[in-house]
């Protein structure tokens, strides 16, 4: 089955779908078998390997060492072309649409296609819209783009009803690596009642109940990697991060 579809299915089956974020330059190689192995027992549908920037050069090393550790789907997240590799499954191959940076909404895409289609990597096809964070994150700087204010739902409905109709197979609202606060609820509650495709909701996520918060708000799928790549002692808490995400699947009290 494709990687999107049995995520599909996840959110039909299970009410939500969560999704770990690793990121190749804080990864440390000692623990990250660890860390694959604790996703895969603790309920992650996904695991997601990306940065905007890969300033270490072993981004395909890292995606390597996480396939070899995990039968999850491995999907790429990425941040250039240049971080495309044959040992993942998928790509979210994104177009940064909340932006008008011509690189990011084309220029990358052209030039990491014909990688895509040689490696034989399944492409999810993602409008990618960027969501004002209270911080200047990675992403921002990184894609020389202005997030659209959070306070604008009707903004940010408008870029994914675009993305929609362009036939974009979901669209990934995201706060950015680090931010103050992650995408409100009631701009993904607004988003989810206006178009008509699954939503990725990632970005300042910390704790199980945001989680739980975003699925409810009419998330598809929550991200979460900066909180795990700063509490590396809270994989213990993992568990709940995922369960928070499968809200068909909790034994009622």
């Amino acid at each position: 089955m494709p990687v999107f579809q049995s995520l599909l299915q996840v959110k039909a089956e299970r009410g939500g779908g969560f999704l770990l974020l690793i990121d190749p330059d804080r990864a440390d190689g000692n623990t990250l078998p660890s860390l694959t192995e604790a996703a895969r027992d603790c309920g992650v549908d996904a695991i997601l390997v990306g940065t905007s920037l890969s300033t270490h050069g072993n981004f395909h090393r890292v995606v390597r060492q996480v396939k070899a550790h995990t039968d999850l789907p491995v999907i790429i997240f990425p941040g250039s072309h240049s971080q495309i590799t044959p040992d993942a499954d998928a790509i979210l191959f994104t177009s940064l649409l909340s932006g008008r940076n011509p690189q990011f909404l084309i220029d990358e895409q052209v030039r990491g296609a014909p990688m895509i289609k040689e490696y034989g990597i399944e492409a999810i096809a993602t409008g990618y819209l960027l969501i004002a964070s209270g911080r200047y994150t990675s992403v921002q700087y990184m894609s020389n783009t202005l997030p659209i204010p959070s306070d604008k739902p009707d903004i940010v409905c408008a870029h994914a009803l675009a993305a929609q109709y362009l036939g974009m197979s979901t669209v990934f609202l995201e706060a950015g690596s680090g931010a103050e606060y992650a995408v409100p609820d009631h701009v993904i509650d607004a988003v989810a009642r206006y178009i008509d495709l699954p939503l990725i909701i990632g970005g300042g996520i910390r704790t199980p109940e945001e989680v739980d918060a975003k699925i409810s708000a009419g998330a598809s799928l929550v991200v979460v990697g900066d909180h795990f790549e700063k509490n590396s002692n809270d994989l213990n808490r993992l568990r709940e991060f995922t369960v928070a995400a499968h809200p068909t699947e909790r034994i009622p009290v």
